[in-house]
């Protein structure tokens, strides 16, 4: 269909056209964005939302912000892709203000979030076996009960939800789950071959679970004590949505690997990496990982300018402030329905005692766009450039919802 007939469409003729051509692996809510900036987006009708998804927190830069516009034309203009085949200018850049940011030694990058995951994965197994002398093929890896680390075969296999791995199997061994905050159950679960204890900091889709105060620290220690690898999944949780750079930051500790994503380009790429020490991504020499697309020279001159993003405007600053805010004024609603809201930063989970789903829908016709998640989670999670009164906007139709 030509561009130019685009505006005869309307929501209903684009629900269709998804629906009659599409896979269903998604149930979105039966809006059709066509435009957006900063926490605003507008459908196909012309009608603004107020985005408190931000896409499961990749737009904390916001929407369509201006400088990361004008660096994805500039770099555009010059060469998008080389492949690691060749050298380009960005990526030691990347490189360099990764390192700069968080202390890490060396990156990895890599695409979407899973494949981080899966590159960390097997970057502990081949630490497992080249420095801490687990024998082939018998390194374990423990995770956390109602993880959310992607869905990727191999990730699916660790996970303890039943609708990701339903119809998947068979699945791939060498890990074991345990509570997620129970650090006696870590130290429980330790054995010889233990390599890695995989975990979100705050778990996102499980629902903005928060780990009792003082597990990270625990957990931390207990891995240092057993020469294991502790390692932290901050695809959701990092780059300033929790109100610190990275969530594992509330608690004082440093992970030995650290996953991150989605916001790292702001939206406008798939990016992600993981960081760690020398001694651990130098178990990877040339051949034994790769990606055609990882670290092109597109996507690190937007990840650079999504970091700048971070710091110049003090975004992790202001999610902070008015996270606090926001969670402060969601805790005074008067509502029958309401189980319990928890969160940190900008990243608030609102549990009922009924389905989610219809309060998402309300929400919308109030022009705020959020999701469910586990049927009773309304999860808040907008763009950090939120201002406070966008806030107040929002916390008057959500307490006119849940009330």
């Amino acid at each position: 269909m030509p561009s130019t007939e685009l505006h005869l469409l309307g929501t209903k003729d684009f629900v269709a056209l998804e629906d009659a051509y599409g896979a269903q692996n998604y149930r979105p809510l039966d809006v059709v964005i066509e435009r957006g900036e900063g926490v605003w987006v507008y459908d196909v009708e012309g009608k603004r939302y107020l985005d408190c998804l931000a896409a499961y927190s990749a737009l904390n830069q916001g929407h369509c912000h201006p400088k990361l516009l004008a660096t994805l034309i500039e770099q555009a203009r010059k060469i998008t892709l080389t492949s690691r085949a060749f050298r380009n200018a960005q990526l030691p850049l990347l490189y360099k203000d990764l390192h700069e940011l968080t202390g890490f030694e060396m990156t990895l990058p890599m695409n979407s979030g899973a494949e981080a995951v899966e590159t960390a994965i097997k970057a502990a197994r081949k630490w497992g076996y080249t420095q801490k002398g687990i024998p082939e093929n018998q390194a374990e890896i423990i995770v956390c009960e109602n993880n959310f680390h992607g869905r990727t075969v191999t990730v699916v296999s660790f996970s303890t939800e039943d609708q990701y791995k339903n119809g998947f199997g068979p699945f791939t061994p060498g890990f074991r789950a345990i509570p997620f905050g129970d650090a006696r159950a870590l130290c429980a679960a330790i054995t010889p071959n233990t390599c890695g204890f995989l975990l979100e900091p705050i778990q996102g889709e499980a629902g903005i679970i928060l780990p009792p105060d003082g597990f990270l620290r625990e957990a931390a220690e207990i891995c240092r004590e057993n020469r294991v690898l502790l390692m932290a999944d901050e695809i959701q949780s990092g780059l300033g949505r929790t109100g610190k750079l990275f969530a594992y930051m509330h608690e004082g500790i440093r992970p030995d690997v650290l996953i991150v994503g989605k916001a790292l380009a702001g939206g406008f790429y798939p990016v992600s990496a993981v960081l760690a020490s020398r001694e651990i991504l130098g178990v990877f020499q040339p051949g034994y990982h790769g990606s055609t697309f990882g670290g092109n020279p597109l996507a690190c001159a937007l990840a650079r300018t999504a970091l700048r993003i971070l710091v110049e405007e003090k975004l992790v600053e202001r999610s902070a402030e008015l996270g606090e805010y926001f969670l402060a004024r969601l805790k005074k609603v008067q509502s029958s329905i309401v189980r319990e809201i928890r969160g940190r930063g900008l990243w608030i989970g609102i549990e009922l005692d009924t389905s989610a789903r219809p309060c998402c829908e309300a929400l919308k016709q109030e022009g705020i766009l959020c999701k469910e998640t586990h049927g009773r989670i309304i999860r808040i999670a907008p763009p950090l450039v939120i201002q406070r009164e966008e806030v107040d906007w929002a916390c008057d139709r959500i307490s006119k919802v849940l009330a």
